[in-house]
């Protein structure tokens, strides 16, 4: 069940497509997506296998207990809109988790607690600290160094097993101070890193509308920024690409111009930006007044969810961005019984509002947690649920996770595409981002190949 203590209120209703499956479709839906071992066990014990007499037999001989999950997600703050589908997903999840996981003979039902961050480094290590406190099993988090680094090292510090994702893999791990001789124990983490950036970004600059290769960065003082311009900046320069770069900034900064006009001195053709959403809106607004408009503009923290450019107004169409989870990919969450197609429009017709790519990160995050506490064989054991993370192996729906490949100890890197934010031709929302290169993962469909920003 979900705490609704500390769930945001507006949790939607029930699932409008298979919110409710029995034992024999988990397990079909587990056969067809080739899964077995510990994420076959998962579905199977999600089934809830009863006995005639409607008791539980593995409760009769182990007891219930109850398994609690501290999810930690900005809720509100610059990055909430990260959290939007947050309600859903944890409300989707819980029905699929409801008849218990049995292991080990002892049934648990399982109960996901949700803190706000706030988007706010402080106030995510304060209630992932509380939720350690009050003895969770397991910790997971989400989007952006901001949350999910101070949620990762308090958990690292407690020695409570955490799974996390939405951050650069270099920002989670060299930016928390791992080093591949000296890995994390406790602390696991799925998401993009520099290299799956440096495809995208090569392959639209590169390939796309013809440029003059010189790279405007607006890359800030952060976790983010500093990972991207340690790791990305000599890639691309070692692509061939100039990059005209002004040096970090503040956030929270309001007047861009000095930036602005390095930019229009250098001839910058290609503008790339990590600052947060309210920086980039203040950036590209101040830009265009002051006459800079590149060929094209590729941005990440920001641009990744289609309200975020709904605020550009007319400044937002044309703008580029990674893709990280599409409902068009052909993956599906066998935990949900839904594919890509399925789990957006599930969601848009629950909500009322548009998909956004955290939609199948989070249902990743879940299901891959799930996944670990039942393969541990001890979900009580914190030790053996974080050993379990570090050997996961399992198709999830933005793609197959597996721990036991790298690039380093604690991380696996998903798959990145480049999209377009165009004006949408038809449906209830303004805008729709189309993948318009696939080189990062050819399985992703192509939509559209224009990149240029107008």
């Amino acid at each position: 069940m979900t705490d609704s203590s500390s769930t945001p209120a507006n949790t939607p209703g029930p699932l409008p497509v298979r919110a409710a499956m029995d034992r024999r479709s988990l397990l079909r839906g587990a056969a067809a997506l080739g899964i077995t071992g510990a994420a076959g066990s998962l579905l199977a014990a999600c089934g809830g296998v009863k006995s005639a007499g409607g008791s539980s037999s593995a409760a009769a001989a182990g007891g219930t207990q109850t398994l609690r999950i501290g999810y930690v997600t900005p809720s509100t703050g610059f990055a909430a809109g990260f959290g939007e589908v947050d309600p859903f997903v944890v409300e989707q999840v819980t029905k699929a988790v409801s008849k218990g996981l049995t292991i080990g003979g002892t049934t648990y039902q399982v109960r996901i607690e949700v803190k706000d961050s706030q988007s706010d480094p402080q106030q995510a290590a304060k209630v992932a600290n509380e939720l350690i406190a009050s003895g969770v099993d397991m910790l997971v988090t989400s989007s952006t160094p901001e949350t999910v680094n101070p949620v990762a090292d308090a958990a690292e510090a407690a020695r409570v097993p955490c799974l996390s994702t939405v951050c650069p893999w270099e920002a989670f791990y060299f930016g928390r101070g791992a080093t591949p001789d000296k890995p994390f124990t406790y602390t696991y983490h799925f998401f993009i890193g520099v290299d799956d950036l440096a495809v995208v970004y090569k392959s639209l600059w590169l390939n796309g509308v013809p440029n003059n290769k010189k790279v405007g960065v607006l890359w800030p003082n952060d976790a983010d920024g500093n990972a991207i311009r340690a790791g990305l900046g000599p890639i691309l320069t070692k692509a061939g690409l100039t990059v005209v770069d002004p040096g970090a900034f503040p956030t929270g900064t309001q007047d861009f111009t000095s930036i602005i006009s390095t930019f229009k001195k250098s001839d910058v053709e290609v503008v790339n930006s990590f600052a947060i959403p309210p920086d980039f809106a203040t950036f590209w607004k101040q830009a265009a007044q002051q006459g800079f408009r590149p060929k094209i503009a590729t941005i990440a923290k920001t641009g990744l969810l289609p309200e975020q450019v709904e605020a550009l107004g007319d400044l937002g169409p044309g703008l580029t961005a990674g893709v990280y989870w599409h409902p068009s990919w052909p993956t599906r969450s066998a935990l949900l019984g839904l594919s890509s197609a399925d789990l957006a429009a599930a969601y848009e017709k629950s909500s009322g509002n548009q998909w956004t790519q955290n939609l199948g990160t989070t249902t990743a995050l879940l299901e891959t947690a799930i996944s670990a506490l039942v393969s541990s064989g001890s979900p009580k054991d914190r030790t053996a649920v974080a050993n379990a993370l570090g050997k996961t192996s399992i198709d999830t729906v933005v793609g197959r996770l597996d721990w036991t490949s790298g690039p380093v100890k604690n991380v696996v890197a998903e798959p990145l595409v480049g999209g377009k934010w165009v004006e949408a031709e038809d449906g209830p929302f303004p805008l729709d981002i189309r993948i318009v290169e696939n080189s990062g993962y050819p399985s992703a469909p192509v939509a559209a190949e224009d990149t240029a920003l107008s």
